[in-house]
């Protein structure tokens, strides 16, 4: 009889662990993006469009109630320039890599977590994945760019209030990109199905991340479950890329997808800062 209550307890502890792991595994994804979801769209006359996300699931709230959402116009009358910039350094190394397609956008995710880092201010946020939008998300004085990649770093610190930061690059058409043509064969047989493909060591820092100049504010993820606190980062120099890999990356996400851009949100006083070394530093002006 001490042996089965032994048993037992141990049985019903081991079912409260494998509950609380999934319990937890689902929240931290459901915090940082969603995975292969088809209950959203980009269309502005759908029923699951932008305008109506926050009411399609009741944990999605903040994409219509959110008063820090993303994305922003970056305006030169909304943006404080400094010279010096924060303590910000990014240390990306080689990793095991896999390409998805999550119906919604193209996704090259490092499921180690061990392709480096980017440090603020003495904070360390591991980089997940990166993924694309086209046309760009965020603008710049009104101008939309062809393309905008998203780098999504999550810290490991539960002390850290705001534990996101995307590294945002935005891609004018020219040149082919080189880091997209390690790709792009791979994306391009990968059309309108969600799966993944393994794509061996990638290097992250071989990403074209530009100057040292960019813009930094609080937002939030781009897509449900819209969460804010996000720390973004934008470069001010573009990248180059080409008509045809933008068209691979359309081509291969879910056909509601093929223009996987949010519209523009309200920047509500939010503060915008552009690090410039070479700039003078001007105080911006709130416009709303």
């Amino acid at each position: 009889m001490k042996y089965q209550r032994n048993t037992t307890l141990v049985s019903t502890f081991l079912i409260i662990l494998v509950v609380f792991l999934c319990y937890s595994t689902s929240v931290l994804a459901h915090e940082v993006e969603v995975e292969d979801e088809r209950e959203f769209d980009y269309s502005e006359s759908s029923e699951k469009g932008p305008r109506h996300w926050g009411e399609l699931k009741k944990e999605w709230h903040a994409c219509k109630t959110g008063k820090l959402q993303s994305p922003i116009d970056m305006t030169s009358d909304r943006v404080e320039v400094f010279q010096k910039s924060e303590d910000l350094q990014m240390m990306y190394k080689p990793a095991q890599s896999i390409i998805k397609n999550r119906g919604h956008d193209i996704s090259l995710q490092w499921p180690n977590k061990d392709a480096g880092s980017i440090k603020i201010n003495g904070t360390e946020y591991f980089l997940q994945q990166a993924h694309w939008h086209s046309p760009s998300e965020h603008t710049i004085n009104g101008t939309r760019y062809a393309l905008e990649l998203h780098m999504v770093h999550q810290s490991n610190d539960p002390n850290v209030k705001n534990n996101i930061v995307v590294v945002g690059l935005l891609y004018d058409f020219g040149s082919p990109n080189h880091f997209l043509s390690l790709l792009v064969g791979n994306i391009s047989t990968m059309i309108d199905q969600i799966h993944e493909k393994p794509m061996g060591v990638i290097d992250p820092s071989l990403i074209e991340r530009g100057c040292n100049k960019f813009y930094k504010y609080i937002g939030s993820l781009t897509v449900p479950p819209c969460t804010e606190g996000v720390t973004w980062i934008i470069n001010r120099q573009t990248a180059s890329v080409s008509k045809e890999q933008v068209h691979a990356i359309r081509e291969a996400v879910h056909d509601y997808a093929e223009e996987n851009a949010r519209p523009l949100q309200r920047l509500n006083k939010r503060k915008i800062e552009l690090y410039d070394p070479q700039a003078q530093p001007i105080k911006f002006k709130r416009l709303f």
